[in-house]
């Protein structure tokens, strides 16, 4: 039985890299390919010619966002994560298989911060989401998120 783990209070998406992600109430994710939408899912994103999986979706807990002293404050499209979550540990789903509506993802890595991150927002950012800047997960189960959606972390397989 799924335990449920939280809520998704945002949805992000950019088509072009290095512009600002952009809220939307929905959005498809495609196995293979990341949002519908959103510059991963072409190929298109910064980090695309990367090897290495964790690239279709990024999540990010909106607790960490309200921690963030003044001088680092994001806001949640700032943060350039897809997906906002309120109520969740995404530190604990690194290995993990979890479902969002109708999307069943496997949490990949941690989405550590990076200079990149820090040059589009502002100086000390990276050090304060070191450890808590959200999760990269992959999309195994195509369908359709929304903000409000339930995250399901799914049972580990029988051994």
């Amino acid at each position: 039985m799924p335990t449920v783990s939280g809520r998704v209070i945002g949805i992000y998406i950019a088509p072009v890299r290095g512009e600002l992600p952009r809220a939307v109430a929905a959005v498809a994710a495609l196995v293979g390919a990341g949002l519908a939408g959103d510059r991963y899912a072409v190929g298109a994103g910064t980090w695309s010619g990367w090897p290495g999986a964790g690239r279709a979706v990024t999540l990010i807990a909106a607790e960490v966002l309200d921690s963030l002293p003044a001088s680092c404050r994001l806001g949640a499209a700032e943060a350039r994560r897809n997906l906002v979550t309120r109520g969740v540990d995404l530190n604990a789903l690194v290995g993990r298989e979890f479902r969002v509506g109708g999307v069943r993802l496997l949490g990949q890595r941690l989405c550590e911060p990076c200079r990149h991150l820090e040059a589009l927002t502002r100086p000390g950012v990276a050090a304060q989401l070191i450890g808590r800047g959200g999760l990269r997960a992959d999309v195994l189960e195509s369908g359709w998120m929304r903000c409000g959606d339930v995250v399901e972390i799914l049972p580990l397989p029988a051994a």
